[in-house]
């Protein structure tokens, strides 16, 4: 990040401090039907429109660190085979035998030099082709070159890895847009796998993500925890292409290590990703990812979350964590306080949502009124329709577009403002 987007953003965070009303040109957003977090219908939509269009989080170099290491991914709701391959790249495969459809993997991961089906023992090497069956006396023109396993779509930010169920999806880089370039800096290409869990939820997937979305709720969610190390009223939303959004907000004194990754970890040498700049270490810099994705970035390391349906009133919570490589030997102490620090913030996040849960689904709630600090949900609420289809959403279920290209980045009318000059100088 530049000295002048430095400057910018800082400009940025002042305005945001010093405005009685949000900005000017800024649409007033009308409220979020309520159906959407707890319809069955709009569940159906979600799982055959987002989930199959977008770019989902799957895994990790280090979970498959060399060629024939293969893990089973299924949390999008389909049986998925990542496979390193000899070649050096991962090929996502579904779990699927073409000869009856029996699992070519039963093992949650492993090493293999090829994959093969327990049921009748077809064979596959690691880019998926048919290469023995047994018995192939007793088949008449079986055609090995139509009979691979069927691929899915697999590309790679650094070392995670990505899949899209789409043929017709844009790539990675594509879905990505400005934001590959502002996390260069964190080195995804670099960071190594510190710890995974899941959690389950008794919530819509959506109520869960969307309290990691906002910093409206922090006072009061957060007021012993957060709200200590951040200062919301100077946060900056950005929304992105494809539904993404950024907050970044500073801490109190704008010194480096006074936001809420540092707190709590006592006395432990602080590993340190190089090339992390003044945003990065003095400020909260978080990102979501349509659909699920939720990742607030930092100088020692990071977590990222991931938000899965369970049926429409549950959900998983996936948690990753990356940062320095250490060498060889356990991990740092730092993590083990840090994850336990940010466990119970992610704790007083969902905590709450059980009881979210059923309010909404009382005759009383009807939608959601969101406020100008809450603009990155309805942003994603606009994705989804524009993903799902207007016209395939019944019409009390769906979102009005009232946010226009004007506001995507690289688009920012704040910018513009005679408070956001003042504020640089």
């Amino acid at each position: 990040m530049d000295q002048a987007t430095v400057d910018q953003l800082r400009a940025l965070m002042e305005y945001e401090a010093a405005r009685a009303a949000p900005p000017p040109t800024f649409p007033r957003l009308p409220d979020v039907p309520g159906g959407r977090y707890t319809d069955p219908r709009f569940a159906e939509l979600e799982r055959d429109q987002l989930w199959r269009k977008s770019w989902l989080f799957a895994g990790h170099m280090d979970e498959i660190p060399q060629h024939g290491c293969f893990k089973l991914w299924e949390a999008a709701g389909q049986p998925i085979v990542l496979v390193h391959a000899r070649s050096g790249e991962v090929n996502a495969f579904y779990n699927t035998c073409s000869h009856r459809g029996a699992p070519v993997v039963t093992q949650e991961s492993g090493r293999r030099a090829r994959l093969t089906c327990k049921y009748h023992g077809w064979v596959y090497d690691d880019e998926g082709k048919l290469v023995s069956v047994r018995d192939p006396e007793d088949f008449v023109d079986l055609d090995f070159s139509c009979r691979s396993l069927r691929q899915v779509r697999c590309e790679r930010y650094g070392k995670l890895i990505f899949v899209n169920f789409s043929a017709d999806a844009p790539s990675l880089a594509e879905w990505l847009g400005p934001i590959s370039d502002e996390w260069a800096e964190f080195r995804f290409d670099a960071t190594r796998l510190v710890d995974h869990y899941v959690w389950d939820l008794d919530c819509n997937w959506k109520i869960a993500m969307e309290a990691n979305m906002e910093v409206y709720h922090v006072p009061n969610i957060h007021p012993s925890t957060v709200a200590l190390g951040l200062d919301h009223r100077r946060n900056v939303n950005s929304l992105y292409p494809h539904g993404h959004g950024r907050m970044i907000a500073p801490g109190w004194e704008k010194k480096e290590g006074e936001n809420y990754r540092a707190a709590n970890v006592g006395d432990c040498p602080r590993p340190e990703i190089d090339g992390v700049g003044e945003i990065g270490r003095t400020c909260t810099q978080s990102y979501n990812l349509f659909p699920n994705w939720v990742s607030p970035l930092g100088p020692t390391g990071y977590f990222v979350l991931n938000f899965w349906p369970n049926g429409p009133t549950r959900s998983k919570m996936e948690v990753w964590w990356f940062g320095p490589d250490w060498g060889e030997g356990p991990r740092p102490a730092f993590w083990d306080a840090t994850i336990t620090y940010l466990n119970s913030v992610l704790e007083e996040d969902t905590e709450f949502g059980k009881w979210i849960q059923k309010s909404q689904e009382s005759y009383g709630f009807e939608g959601v009124p969101l406020s100008y600090q809450e603009a990155r949900i309805y942003h994603w609420h606009q994705q989804a329709d524009a993903m799902i289809g207007a016209e395939r959403i019944p019409a009390e279920l769906r979102v009005s577009p009232v946010i226009g290209p004007d506001w995507i980045v690289p688009n920012d009318p704040r910018l513009d403002g005679l408070p956001l000059q003042e504020a640089a100088e």
